[in-house]
């Protein structure tokens, strides 16, 4: 209790420093949403309706730490305020929509990413110096050297423009209607292949090199040596031996790999035009929607605090030494 006391008071402390960069982010960019929309407007609105716009969007008219009280208030109770790009739809409900497809998309491809690249890793280390080992090392390292954005416009010219095996955006054809039936359930899986296929190459390659460092680091331990020397299968000390005491460092790989995982969706739902997070966060900041950009940074920095607290409660569980540290 006392552990897990400790860590929720540092990623308070975290969440609430990244909360105050984020109230500040937004001002430091050029433009005024408000006036944005006024002078767009012309001669059609008088000058005094530039503060009732003020009082709708929730800005407030104050001293600089006033509106930092009140942006923190609004944080805890859960109000976000209503987006400017989206009026009138609060940002809770605009983010909650773009949340769903996020989720959906990366949950698959860390899921997918984690098990084979994990599983290339172990086979990668237990035949080290073989054609297999370089063929997916070397596989490995470039797939993460290369930046999302170019990976997402490779595969998208290949597999969208040239071939055209695959749509080249949406999530599914805007001719369904969303329903839940074979039709448009099939839609989304074929529109998702694509930015599927972007994601994975992003994040398999960081869980393989991983993965296959931690084996090598392991097979020359004592109980590997005395596990062959019993006489037991290639398999099963692979497997249950090596394989499975290297997991617990991948582990931690996974807290990162949602933050490379959300920086690089963004990327590639602007680029298939799939309706997530990473695509809304652009479009607000086009259009200079403070409220809904302070929602997403918001979104992420949880996220990635979550992500880490559970792997630390999950590290403790498979190692019951790191109690006492």
């Amino acid at each position: 209790m006392a552990f897990l006391l400790r860590r929720l008071v540092f990623y308070m402390a975290a969440f609430i420093a990244a909360a105050t960069i984020n109230f500040f982010l937004p001002r430091l960019m050029p433009g005024d949403p408000v006036q944005i929309m006024f002078s767009s407007a012309g001669t059609e609105l008088p000058p005094e309706s530039l503060q009732a716009l003020k009082l709708t969007f929730g800005f407030v008219d104050g001293p600089l730490w006033q509106q930092y009280l009140t942006y923190l208030g609004s944080i805890f109770t859960g109000d976000l305020g209503r987006s400017i790009k989206y009026f009138p739809l609060p940002v809770t409900s605009v983010l909650g929509h773009a949340l769903v497809w996020t989720v959906g998309l990366m949950g698959t491809a860390t899921i997918v990413s984690f098990a084979l690249g994990t599983f290339l890793g172990i086979v990668a280390a237990w035949r080290r110096g073989s054609r297999f080992d370089v063929v997916v090392s070397v596989g490995a390292i470039f797939a993460t050297s290369v930046p999302a954005v170019v990976t997402s416009l490779i595969v998208l010219f290949i597999f969208g423009f040239t071939l055209g095996w695959f749509p080249n955006g949406y999530a599914a054809d805007p001719s369904l209607d969303p329903a839940f039936s074979l039709q448009y359930i099939g839609s989304l899986a074929y529109h998702g292949i694509l930015p599927m296929v972007t994601l994975c190459t992003v994040l398999i390659g960081g869980f393989t090199v991983t993965m296959r460092n931690n084996m090598i680091n392991l097979l020359g331990e004592d109980y590997i040596v005395m596990a062959r020397a019993k006489g037991l299968s290639d398999r099963h000390v692979m497997l249950w031996y090596a394989a499975r005491n290297a997991l617990l460092p991948t582990v931690s790989s996974l807290a990162i790999a949602i933050g490379t995982i959300l920086g690089g969706s963004l990327v590639t739902e602007v680029v298939y035009n799939y309706p997530g997070l990473g695509n809304i966060l652009y479009q607000a900041i086009l259009a200079r929607d403070y409220p809904v950009i302070q929602g997403q940074l918001l979104i992420m920095t949880a996220t990635m605090l979550i992500a880490n607290f559970v792997v630390d409660v999950s590290y403790v569980m498979l190692d019951p030494r790191l109690k006492g540290a």
